[in-house]
């Protein structure tokens, strides 16, 4: 499984991209970016979206890349899969023919551009090969994370934005690899948790919840602004919980 790293900050910046992950080039987690990073033949091979939750930073991009397939008249959908409130939302107030054009209705064929495909928690659904299950965290709004299994057993978990959690942790066997939040630094602690969000303390708790820790911590969301004081605290961090911590980097590629 090889996951490249489209954007991963906690805030927009030059150098910086919102958060989107894509699985073996075909799968996103997230859309926060795609468009910037991707040229228009690498965009067409997306066909699936997961979608953690309605933050503009998680799905700005998925309305540009409708525009992008239906200018160039490509035969193309997407399918964006998340809880019924999320694509509640983006169809209120995103694709709703008033901020942008509602393109589950406009089609380049046969098919809308883009399709909705609800999910419910806790059963698992399969996306283009893989075993998919998402699981509640807590975020400000209604948010989930997400656990994929490829055909040969090997299995990524992300959490998308949370702040401290239980059931994604409580359900978790190990998995190879987790991509996890921190948003601030310990110094910011009680407005990491107000806006459901992570920093190296909190991430070091949640790790204590988990039965077994991951191969691997890649480590996301980070804000710019906190950067180093954040690489300083997870160094710390990573030799007290003696796990592999490493701070995902964009346009970077990670085997999984």
């Amino acid at each position: 499984m090889k996951v490249e790293v489209l954007g991963s900050s906690g805030a927009e910046l030059p150098g910086y991209n919102a958060s989107a992950f894509l699985v073996d080039r075909r799968v996103l987690l997230d859309a926060g970016t795609v468009g910037t990073s991707l040229n228009e033949a690498r965009q067409w091979e997306i066909r699936d979206i997961l979608i953690t939750h309605a933050h503009l930073d998680h799905i700005k991009a998925i309305p540009f890349l409708a525009d992008n397939i239906i200018i160039t008249r490509k035969e193309h959908s997407v399918t964006l899969f998340g809880t019924r409130d999320t694509l509640n939302t983006l169809s209120a107030h995103l694709l709703n023919d008033r901020l942008w054009p509602d393109f589950t209705k406009i089609s380049a064929s046969i098919e809308p551009v883009l399709k909705l495909r609800p999910i419910t928690p806790g059963r698992p659904f399969r996306v283009n090969g893989y075993s998919v299950t998402a699981y509640p965290v807590s975020h400000t709004v209604p948010a989930v994370g997400y656990i994929l299994k490829d055909g040969s057993g090997r299995s990524l978990l992300y959490t998308g934005d949370t702040g401290p959690t239980e059931r994604i942790w409580r359900t978790t066997q190990k998995v190879n690899a987790a991509i996890i939040e921190v948003s601030f630094p310990d110094s910011m602690e009680d407005l990491a948790v107000k806006t459901g969000h992570l920093t190296p303390h909190l991430l070091g708790e949640e790790l204590g919840k988990m039965k077994t820790l991951p191969d691997r911590v890649l480590v996301t969301h980070i804000k710019p602004q906190y950067k180093r004081e954040i690489e300083r605290e997870l160094a710390a961090l990573g030799r007290r919980v003696k796990a592999r911590l490493q701070i995902i980097r964009d346009r970077r590629s990670y085997e999984i």
